[in-house]
């Protein structure tokens, strides 16, 4: 399997020297779920950097971002062009977080702010798809989150995978070829803890509480990278 990483951020000065990257993590991170034969590389979206082709991969995956999927920005406009063309191709595509809305967002879906305000620390979801390779006994799913947009309804041909009262879409399908997810598999509990940090003052000391309490429930993004792998490895 080679892997082309679409990394779609930058690390803060404070995480980059343990973490590097947010395409460095998941590198860590499907490595930890058994993926050690697969290629991965990373390039940087918000730099401009692609692949001189994406004929030369068997999946691409979309990281998260600070930004909005909808956005203007240049780099964002030049990202959802490209990833029109690889669903045209239906080449096998991973969505995390940001990456999951504008994968939708490029397949017709509804994507904006959440109504209910920002998702933060470790959620829950329950879980539709037994079907899914490491599902047939799933009802529910723990994840870390760090979100204020997320998509409103299915895109169209779409199943729903995960879904929570705050997240209705939290994860879906499209065929064999398509798996995209809101929350953050390749996030560990210091990541969100900088995170919630970081935004206290725009969470609401309420909030944040909430969020920083939660981390101490653990999470299961090796579970879904392991699921992820054999998604595309199938």
């Amino acid at each position: 399997m080679k892997l082309c990483i679409l990394d779609n951020d930058n690390l803060d000065d404070q995480l980059a020297p343990r973490y590097h990257s947010f395409g460095s993590m998941f590198q860590r991170l499907f490595l930890e779920a058994g993926a050690q034969h697969w290629c991965m590389d990373v390039f940087n979206t918000t730099r401009g950097e692609y692949p001189a082709t994406f004929d030369d991969y068997d999946a691409v995956l979309l990281t998260g971002s600070h930004a909005d999927s909808f956005s203007d920005l240049p780099w964002v406009v030049e990202l959802r062009r490209q990833v029109s063309l690889l669903l045209k191709q239906r080449k096998k595509l991973v969505g995390i977080c940001f990456g999951h809305q504008l994968i939708a967002l490029c397949m017709g879906a509804p994507v904006g702010r959440a109504p209910q305000g920002w998702g933060v620390g470790r959620m829950t979801y329950d879980w539709h798809r037994p079907d899914l390779p490491r599902s047939k006994d799933r009802t529910q799913v723990a994840l870390l989150a760090s979100h204020q947009d997320q998509v409103a309804a299915l895109p169209p041909g779409a199943t729903l995978v995960a879904s929570s009262d705050f997240c209705p879409v939290a994860a879906f399908t499209v065929g064999q070829e398509v798996f995209c997810i809101q929350p953050h598999p390749e996030f560990v509990e210091d990541v969100s803890a900088y995170l919630l940090d970081k935004r206290r003052a725009r969470l609401g000391e309420a909030l944040y509480q909430t969020g920083r309490s939660s981390l101490v429930g653990g999470h299961e993004g090796v579970d879904i990278a392991k699921l992820i792998v054999e998604f595309l490895e199938n």
